[in-house]
């Protein structure tokens, strides 16, 4: 069973234009997620999927210098992206990444896609049912449960959204929502990199944790935002764009 995590990265960002390459402690946003993706033991592969749009090919260098293979789809078909670069990978799992998130968790990724393997699952996520931050997202599923969506599909939301299909055909899979233990319970933090306020967030949290501790996971953060509450009134009022206007 290869699990590949699939990063989705663009630089036509509408909100945040080249949000992914802003910097954070000398290096660009999505270096800081790639770094920590690397951490997660359980990935056999991390592919950057991104586009064919001449401006991401700074996205595309910034892989190779990481060693990271990456795939160049759809700038729209976003589903259809992903699916040839977990193709092309010869994943059999695809773990979704966002490029915006920043803060994602290694250890509660290998935790879920320890507990994926178990078998008894079609979808493992966190994302619909909120407990975890914003941003400290998993989703987990199978390449032919994806090319099964792709299939059936041609909804203009679902193409972008590449999960989307799954949560509004529920009925059809085994979904298992995670839910965060209390001391993680935080649904209304923004730990992504959507907007300036997100940034200057995102850039506050690194400016306290990386220096001493590279490594540092949702255990630091939380304990850095009881020590300095401040830091979550930056984009406390920033809201999450609807998938469907």
């Amino acid at each position: 069973m290869k699990v590949v995590a699939i990063v989705e990265a663009r630089l036509c960002s509408e909100r945040l234009p080249g949000k992914v390459l802003l910097p954070i402690e000398g290096r660009p946003a999505l270096e800081c997620l790639l770094e920590r993706l690397k951490r997660v033991k359980n990935v056999d592969e991390i592919v950057l999927a991104t586009t064919k749009n001449p401006a991401d090919t700074a996205l595309a260098s910034l892989g190779r210098r990481l060693n990271i293979e990456s795939y160049r789809g759809s700038e729209d078909d976003v589903m259809g992206r992903v699916l040839e670069a977990a193709q092309e990978a010869e994943a059999d799992v695809i773990v979704e990444i966002t490029g915006d998130c920043i803060l994602l968790s290694p250890e509660l990724l290998e935790a879920a896609i320890d507990e994926y393997k178990q078998g008894d699952v079609d979808i493992l996520t966190n994302t619909k049912q909120l407990s975890y931050p914003q941003g400290v997202d998993v989703q987990i599923f199978s390449v032919k449960l994806l090319e099964d969506a792709y299939e059936k599909t041609q909804d203009p939301a679902h193409r972008e959204h590449v999960s989307l299909y799954f949560y509004e055909n529920e009925h059809a899979y085994r979904i298992k929502h995670l839910q965060a233990p209390e001391e993680y319970r935080a649904p209304e933090y923004r730990f992504q990199l959507d907007y300036l306020e997100d940034y200057e967030f995102l850039r506050a949290v690194y400016r306290h944790l990386y220096p001493e501790n590279p490594h540092f996971d949702l255990k630091e953060i939380f304990e850095l935002l009881k020590d300095k509450p401040g830091l979550v009134t930056i984009n406390k009022d920033m809201q999450e764009k609807p998938v469907r206007g």
